[in-house]
């Protein structure tokens, strides 16, 4: 019995460990709203919505990832969830330097922020 209780005590906090990162490696359903922008112009020129819809696309057709910049200023890089992964430009390319409402899978490591897009569409015009 002793050796029950001690193997217990010595494998329940790592269950727990494994069962919490394993929840966090499914992602939380999300829905974000926001620009879709090259990611350079998000960091580096602290951009709030894309300069225009032809410099996000040149950015991006010149190999920039574009990124998702939520209403509330977080950057969203858009991912896949296959292996090998594959980018996810081509996908955002004809919502670039607007508006969409993008809906998937959300993931948070350290202060980076990635979402697997299920469903992307333009932003509802606003009445």
């Amino acid at each position: 019995m002793r050796i029950g209780k001690k193997l217990v005590r010595v494998m329940l906090p790592g269950l727990l460990l494994a069962s919490a990162a394993s929840a966090a490696t499914q992602g939380k359903p999300a829905t974000v709203k926001g620009y879709v922008l090259d990611s350079a112009c998000a960091f580096t020129k602290n951009l709030k919505k894309p300069v225009s819809r032809d410099c996000a696309l040149a950015c991006a057709k010149a190999g920039s990832p574009l990124v998702i910049l939520a209403d509330d200023g977080t950057i969203y890089w858009p991912i896949s969830d296959t292996t090998p992964a594959t980018g996810q430009n081509e996908r955002l390319l004809k919502f670039a330097g607007r508006r969409a409402t993008v809906s998937g899978k959300a993931f948070q490591r350290g202060g980076s922020r990635a979402l697997v897009i299920e469903k992307i569409e333009p932003e509802a015009a606003k009445k």
